[in-house]
């Protein structure tokens, strides 16, 4: 089914004024909290630029986002059914638990109901979101810079291993990938638009990604393979290096990047991610003129298929490549990101009074 949304400035109104006309038509998700809610909700107004607008609870539960406990977003779609507003409730109460369908069968459920009926609802399972609350308050510990040990307990993991293989298939990597002194580490950061997983060596940057891009484990495989060797959490100099200059950038200071990069693909594909950053700040381009930029005026669909199997975002800014007739073509990290980070390279770019 497709959910067409409005702008996000007439979205914000709607937020601002407390418009019910829009409660369960779309839901904000706030980056800085990690947070969902209806738009009526009647916490406190987020910045417009950490606001995200997603047109179901499924799109925001899968975004990572949690549903928030003052308007209680996901009860609303839940109060048809008595069964999944109690196991709402009682997640909420004790999202650390972890939970069986013996539980449920315990509660005087049947878990294959239970399942079918969520999946209805939400487009997950119960037990699924239950996983996805303590995985995620690893995930958080992980990015605010926590030791693996704190991010497992906070997550409700007994053990390393569980929390490991949790991550790891959250990720889309197998377990055993991950070493305790590995060559390659992977570790999480928050920045405006969301928590992004950076993987780097002790001299080069690999990956650079949204943690919610769907095509993050393939990427993820692809590094692995390309590295022969394992992965491991924590950071090496480069990922210190790029939370930094992401904080200038989104602050707004500077939009160069100098992190050394390790680039995987084919000739032709790091052609182009070295041509799209010679792109400054400010400017948009289409495939074709890069392309033609190139010397290969032919191959616009090639650029188009290496722009988006860019690994490294922001630093390699395939967010600065337009459609033919200027329109936001597709982004991995989504198409709102891409406004978002054009609306903010506006700043950046060259002011024309001056001379060349």
């Amino acid at each position: 089914m497709k959910h067409d949304l409005p702008d996000d400035q007439t979205l914000y109104s709607a937020l601002v004024a407390r418009d019910p006309s829009w409660d369960g038509r779309a839901y904000v998700c706030v980056t800085t909290t990690g947070i969902f809610c209806r738009l009526n909700c009647p916490a406190r107004d987020p910045k417009p630029e950490n606001c995200q607008f997603m047109p179901t609870i499924s799109a925001c539960l899968d975004a990572g986002f949690r549903a928030c406990k003052r308007c209680h977003p996901m009860h609303s779609a839940a109060e048809a059914d008595p069964a999944v507003k109690s196991l709402l409730s009682a997640l909420e109460a004790d999202p650390m638990r972890r939970w069986r369908e013996g539980d449920l069968v315990a509660r005087g459920h049947d878990p294959s109901t239970i399942r079918r009926a969520f999946k209805r609802t939400f487009g997950t399972t119960f037990l699924d979101m239950a996983r996805q609350a303590r995985l995620h308050a690893g995930l958080t510990t992980l990015a605010n810079g926590g030791r693996v040990i704190d991010a497992q307990l906070d997550a409700g993991f007994a053990s390393p291993a569980a929390f490991r293989a949790a991550v790891a298939k959250h990720i889309g990597l197998p377990p055993g990938a991950f070493k305790s002194k590995a060559l390659l580490r992977a570790d999480w950061f928050d920045t405006p638009l969301g928590p992004m997983i950076a993987v780097s060596d002790t001299s080069h940057l690999h990956l650079l990604e949204f943690t919610d891009r769907k095509a993050l484990p393939t990427e993820l495989k692809r590094v692995y393979k390309a590295c022969k060797g394992a992965m491991g959490f924590g950071r090496f100099a480069p990922t210190d290096q790029i939370e930094a200059q992401l904080h200038r950038y989104f602050a707004g200071d500077c939009a160069e990047f100098d992190v050394p990069l390790a680039l995987h693909g084919t000739p032709f594909t790091c052609a182009v991610w070295d041509m799209l950053q010679t792109l400054p700040a400010g400017s948009t381009h289409s495939y074709s003129q890069i392309a033609r930029a190139m010397g290969r005026p032919e191959s616009t669909r090639a650029v188009a298929r290496a722009n988006g199997a860019n690994q490294i975002a922001i630093v390699i800014p395939c967010h600065r490549v337009m459609g033919a007739d200027g329109s936001l073509t597709g982004y991995g990290g989504g198409l709102w990101r891409k406004q978002k980070l054009i609306d903010l390279e506006r700043q950046y770019a060259p002011n024309e009074s001056e001379p060349a």
